[in-house]
């Protein structure tokens, strides 16, 4: 595994585990931002590095492997459990690609964790809106928060709010008006209505 920790400075109320896009790896500018929100507000926060960027440092994820991206995600959230003790609920998270294998590991193992912080969620290739990645949706019985842009090319808002109707557990939707896929935090504040959004979700 190999990530890096955002300690609050007082004792964690929850923990979550923050993983990356297809493009990317932990060590972006979106994933610092949103983790170092979470630290200040007193989550305890680990950005992990998915098993294909774990295998090689760039490239995309290969679709005949994402089980093991899905292993990864589970391996990680057993070492939360085991290695940091909080009281709060423990969550998962991830940006477009890992956002979707993380819901993907929820759905096929509930009780994984405790809700989902998910960023841009890919629902369909950009402009193959028939090409719907929502099987799993209705066995998610995970709280989840889906942070979304308007204009972003994987997903309009409409299809994003229609996918979650799906989702049998509580889900709350935040969208920002002109935001893309990157959610720049530079233009829109990501940071903050994610973690106010979380935090009224899974009260923490």
């Amino acid at each position: 595994m190999h990530g890096f920790l955002h300690r609050p400075e007082s004792v964690p109320v929850a923990i979550l585990a923050l993983t990356h896009g297809a493009g990317s790896d932990c060590d972006t500018v979106l994933l610092r931002a949103v983790a170092d929100g979470f630290a200040a507000a007193g989550v305890q926060v680990l950005r992990f590095d998915l098993a294909f960027r774990v295998r090689r440092a760039s490239g995309p994820p290969h679709p005949s492997r994402a089980a093991e991206d899905r292993a990864g995600i589970a391996e990680v959230i057993a070492a939360v459990r085991s290695d940091y003790s909080v009281p709060g609920p423990v969550l998962l998270g991830g940006h477009s690609y890992g956002g979707r294998q993380a819901s993907m590991m929820a759905a096929e193992n509930p009780g994984l964790v405790d809700g989902l912080v998910l960023l841009s969620y890919p629902l369909h290739p950009p402009k193959k809106p028939e090409k719907l990645r929502t099987e799993h949706l209705p066995d998610l019985n995970t709280p989840t928060v889906v942070v979304h842009g308007s204009k972003d090319e994987f997903a309009t808002t409409e299809e994003i709010q229609a996918a979650l109707d799906q989702v049998p557990a509580a889900t709350r939707l935040v969208e920002f008006e002109g935001a893309r896929h990157d959610l720049s935090v530079v233009k829109f504040p990501v940071v903050e209505a994610t973690v106010a959004a979380a935090s009224a979700l899974f009260v923490f």
